[in-house]
């Protein structure tokens, strides 16, 4: 069926090698994926209600091009043929079950994005982006302390020139390898080796900061208090050193994040403890609130990390926020805290005081005391 359709398209949409394969049956015109792919759009949607065949390597909703097609096209038009996937090809070599695998892509995006996967002993399929991911990423693993993990490279899978080839990280050493391939990874984890916990509240060490971050106690309460569901965006506003944000991003693939941060180093230090953490999603809006607010997405929960330092703020920020949404803000002045003992009275919510205690020294001879921090006041409201 699916060569009857090629041959009897009018348009035949695809990327290079795909036409290639199929040249000797195309008896219309032939469009080559556009950079960005999403420019060929357009053309396709001229061509409604005649026959167009758009060529897909697999499984066309599994990382592949047909979820950007149905953004424009009712799923009613269509027709989808789907063939095995590169992940169902590569477990099936290598006798995986795939409910127990993460499913990765890296083809279009950044490297970092593997690091909430790589936890030891985890099992990994990730869709290369061209022949030179498999030694990138090799070189990743050893500088994160998972050098004896174990790769395998498996090319061209389900045509003649199919190979599967392993390694370790550590000892990455194949060459040539075909653009067209997907990674199949074995996670080893020295005891050292940087492996991010699956709770909210990240050791304060991982973050590279100025002493403007959310401390690791209050974060995971934080977290908590902002209470993540699939699918949502938060705004973090005065973004700091980014803590937050990530730690919201890690809960959930589907979650989203927008940083505002006026200050450019801390922006930029942001984007760098994103990017190490394995959240290079993050957006950041380099810009001061309220003003930054503006043409930004409405919200499903807002953090203020600094306090309410204006009343403006607060507003802008309550305005935007969905109905049913949550807003979290933290306060450690006394001025600030007052303010949201104010909003408190206003809008109901919850105020909780959160006190921290840690040991510490006292001079020598090992004796140790309590040590606290400045108690932070939070408060949490639900917007009707």
């Amino acid at each position: 069926m699916a060569q009857k359709l090629v041959a009897s398209a009018e348009l035949v949409v695809g990327g290079k090698r795909h036409l290639g394969l199929a040249k000797t049956l195309i008896r219309g015109r032939t469009l080559a994926w556009p950079s960005p792919i999403g420019d060929a759009l357009p053309e396709i949607e001229k061509h409604r209600g005649r026959l167009v065949v758009v060529l897909a390597s697999g499984d066309p909703f599994h990382y592949g091009v047909g979820d950007l097609l149905l953004r424009s096209i009712p799923a009613a038009e269509t027709l989808c043929l789907p063939n095995a996937s590169a992940f169902s090809l590569a477990a099936a070599r290598l006798g995986w079950s795939l409910q127990e695998v993460a499913l990765v892509s890296l083809h279009g995006r950044a490297l970092e994005g593997i690091v909430r996967h790589l936890q030891p002993g985890a099992r990994v399929l990730a869709l290369s982006w061209d022949g030179e991911t498999p030694a990138k990423l090799a070189t990743f693993l050893a500088e994160r302390g998972m050098g004896s993990s174990e790769l395998t490279v498996l090319e061209a899978m389900g045509g003649s020139r199919e190979r599967l080839r392993s390694t370790v990280a550590a000892g990455f050493d194949l060459a040539d390898i075909a653009p067209l391939n997907t990674i199949a990874l074995h996670v080893r984890a020295a005891a050292d080796a940087t492996v991010l916990p699956l709770t909210p509240g990240l050791d304060d060490t991982l973050f590279e900061h100025d002493g403007q971050l959310t401390k690791r106690e209050v974060r995971a309460v934080t977290v908590s208090a902002l209470a993540p569901r699939q699918g949502e965006l938060l705004w973090d506003v005065g973004l700091g050193a980014g803590s937050v944000a990530i730690e919201w991003l890690l809960r959930h693939p589907s979650l989203r994040a927008i940083g505002i941060e006026a200050e450019p180093q801390r922006a930029a230090r942001a984007a760098r403890n994103a990017a190490v953490l394995g959240t290079p999603d993050l957006q950041i809006v380099q810009k001061r609130a309220p003003e930054a607010f503006a043409g930004l997405p409405s919200p499903d929960a807002v953090f203020i990390g600094g306090g309410l330092s204006n009343a403006e703020l607060f507003e802008a920020a309550w305005t935007a926020l969905k109905p049913g949404g949550r807003l979290v803000a933290n306060a450690v002045s006394i001025q600030s805290e007052a303010r949201l003992v104010e909003y408190f009275q206003q809008h109901g919510g919850e105020l909780v005081r959160l006190e921290v205690s840690k040991a510490g020294k006292a001079g020598t001879g090992g004796v140790f005391v309590w040590r606290a921090a400045a108690p932070i006041v939070q408060w949490r409201a639900r917007k009707p």
